[in-house]
């Protein structure tokens, strides 16, 4: 399952399409098992394992790191945002002649699909 969920996060093939000839299994069962993992934070939990290991052979190079600014606070402050006024849009009106059942949202589409490792 592993594979074919890094074969697909690799490849950007939609889940449907992951080839069954590959032995990893259907690509909506390692779509399912890339959830489950999101929903138990499997990913979290086995980057830390990873880090844990390379600091303790000392493999861990972090000269080349970078710091996003948006998961880490600025703990010397800096100046405070504007509060922006609410520019919330409300849903436009269905102006067609025949109401639309909404699309339910693929597995090929999901957040998940597109994460980033």
């Amino acid at each position: 399952m592993l594979c074919g969920i890094l074969f697909v996060l690799y490849t950007t093939i939609p889940w449907e399409y992951l080839p069954q000839e590959l032995g990893f299994g259907s690509g909506m069962a390692c779509w399912r098992r890339l959830r489950d993992w999101n929903d138990a934070d499997v990913w979290q939990r086995l980057h830390e394992v990873l880090l844990g290991k390379l600091r303790a052979a000392d493999q861990l190079d972090m000269s080349r790191a970078v710091i996003d600014g948006t998961h880490i606070r600025a703990l010397k402050g800096g100046p405070k945002p504007v509060q922006a006024r609410s520019t919330a849009a409300s849903q436009a009106r269905n102006t067609t002649s025949s109401p639309t059942q909404a699309a339910s949202p693929s597995p090929s589409h999901s957040p998940a699909a597109t994460a980033t490792m």
